[in-house]
């Protein structure tokens, strides 16, 4: 991975003058004086960790420089910030500069697709495809790291849309399978992955995406039967073979024929550390902890999947409660899908259970300048760590920033509004899910954290009915959202309804808050006994529940003071 050097402002001062082209200074002295401003700015913001600003200065240089380098420069910045807006402005300017660069061209259709100029990015693609070298169907296979890491919906229309010229190319069938597949329309992905299999018998790759689509139609019996008899009917049956069926057997919950998939492949090609990674994580998750231990050890001395070898080493330090051991593995996961995730979980480990939440808010600061990629979503997670201290003025500061950085982020939206609620600021807290819900209309998590505000909060119970039950409709198995309508018919003084909606809540997901709603409303009823069974037996799982306790002292002071005597 390139990583962002960091430069001096009057290195960058140096750079901006030579940069500017051959003329000299005095002859077009003002835009590259100008440049070389916005060039510093944009350093001084990401000192600051300003990375709005950041991009935008880098961009404005980009605008006023004749070299490709500057624009090229403000493009990769933007981009690994995360702000496609300005990205887009820059690579426009790269291409004003370099109409023929091909790198450029791509990120241009990228860009395009991020914002949903799907149209604009086909027909850069298009062209790039037909003054390539090869075969068109050749470089619309290679498309396919490219568009694997865009939204699935608009990637699977974009790739259909290219693909359309080359009906009976195996190649071009077999891409917009894959596309369809990651996009989730399991239909289109079997037809598609079937006629490349008509097209080309011997070829395995659409054989395995076609029981993909299998499995993902919910029928993993048909999947496995389907990838058990490719296996079968060869003689010499493809390892990459066995994987799938492997993943398809843990799928369907069948762990020792996934084991002797993987068994078998070791045993054939002892090299094979794909294989050896899934024996690692079948361990892992039967909770063999020692045997998966050992795996991922033997993983991370062959020097490949590093970081998914030292995610799962910190998780299991974790799991034994060696939080040193465990803070010190997750912050070395500085790459791939657990990166975030891990640096989260690192600077949480350091600041609440070996408590130094200085150098755990130091960890998430060094992490996001030296991967500027995540930068914002580090100052995310460093408003979630100040939360969990209760530093909540801080963590505001944080989500604000975050917020201005990532507007379109629904997690930051909730978890700002979140705060404001744990502050206090009832009604900044109903304004901050209104205006969020604007943003998302369909997200029933919005509806239902509103809604169950209104609801405990408020009197306003006309208006959390409506959002509760629309939640309901988008997600009605969500023991989240049922127990919303649980307490929301509590408050009404509906609680035999309530009663019925919070046991269902209960028995999905056994949450001390959920059973806090309900041991109320078992109250309310008169049901003494069945309310103080369950206040008893969530207490004993969760001895330092804030909401269990209150339970207990409001309805029950009398077997609180036995419970302290004994």
């Amino acid at each position: 991975m390139h990583h962002y050097q960091r430069f001096t402002p009057a290195f960058l001062l140096m750079a901006a003058l030579v940069l500017a082209g051959p003329h000299p200074i005095w002859a077009d002295s003002d835009p590259a004086l100008a440049a070389a401003g916005h060039m510093i700015e944009g350093e001084n913001a990401l000192q600051a960790g300003d990375y709005l600003k950041a991009a935008t200065e880098y961009r404005k240089a980009a605008q006023l420089s004749d070299n490709v380098d500057v624009a090229r420069n403000a493009t990769e910045i933007a981009i690994r910030l995360g702000f496609n807006k300005e990205a887009l402005l820059s690579v426009q300017r790269w291409l004003e500069l370099d109409e023929d660069d091909q790198d450029a061209q791509v990120v241009y259709a990228q860009l395009q697709l991020r914002e949903g100029n799907i149209r604009e990015s086909r027909r850069t693609i298009e062209k790039l495809i037909d003054d390539g070298d090869g075969k068109n169907d050749q470089r619309l296979l290679g498309l396919l790291p490219v568009l694997s890491d865009e939204d699935p919906q608009n990637a699977d229309k974009l790739m259909r849309a290219l693909a359309k010229p080359y009906p009976d190319s195996a190649l071009a069938n077999y891409a917009t399978a894959v596309m369809g597949l990651q996009a989730g329309d399991a239909e289109y992905a079997i037809e598609k992955a079937t006629r490349a299999s008509e097209l080309e018998p011997t070829w395995l790759k659409p054989k395995l995406v076609l029981g993909r689509a299998l499995l993902l139609q919910g029928d993993s019996d048909k999947a496995i039967d389907y990838m058990a008899r490719i296996i079968g009917d060869s003689q010499d049956p493809d390892p990459d073979a066995r994987m799938e069926l492997a993943l398809m057997y843990m799928s369907a919950d069948q762990v020792e024929n996934a084991m002797s998939q993987v068994n078998q492949i070791l045993l054939e090609q002892s090299g094979r550390t794909d294989a050896l990674r899934l024996m690692a994580i079948i361990n892992f998750r039967q909770n063999h902890l020692d045997a998966a231990q050992s795996d991922f050890e033997d993983l991370l001395a062959t020097g490949q999947f590093t970081m998914d070898a030292l995610y799962y080493l910190a998780r299991i330090a974790d799991f034994r409660n060696d939080f040193e051991q465990a803070a010190q593995l997750y912050l070395q996961v500085r790459d791939g899908q657990f990166a975030v995730t891990s640096q989260r979980r690192a600077a949480a480990l350091t600041a609440l259970q070996l408590n130094e939440p200085e150098d755990a808010l130091y960890q998430l600061d060094r992490f996001g300048e030296r991967y500027p990629e995540h930068a914002v979503d580090m100052v995310l997670a460093k408003a979630q760590l100040l939360t969990a201290l209760e530093r909540n003025d801080e963590a505001l500061e944080f989500y604000d920033k975050a917020l201005e950085f990532r507007p379109e982020d629904e997690e930051t939206a909730m978890g700002r509004a979140a705060l404001l609620l744990r502050m206090d600021r009832l009604q900044d807290a109903i304004d901050a899910y209104q205006i969020a819900l604007r943003r998302f209309p369909d997200s029933a998590q919005l509806m239902n954290a509103l809604g169950y505000t209104l609801a405990d909060r408020t009197e306003d119970y006309d208006e959390a009915d409506k959002l509760i039950r629309k939640a309901i409709k988008l997600e009605p198995e969500s023991p989240a959202i049922i127990d919303s309508l649980g307490w929301l018919l509590y408050k009404q003084g509906k609680f035999v309804e309530a009663v019925e909606q919070l046991q269902i809540a209960y028995s999905r997901f056994p949450d001390p808050e959920v059973a806090a709603h309900l041991v109320e409303a078992l109250a309310e009823l008169d049901r003494n006994d069945d309310a103080l069974e369950l206040l008893e037996q969530s207490e004993r799982q969760n001895p330092d529940n804030d909401l269990l306790r209150g339970v207990r002292e409001r309805r029950y002071p009398e077997a609180a003071a036995i419970s302290q005597d004994e």
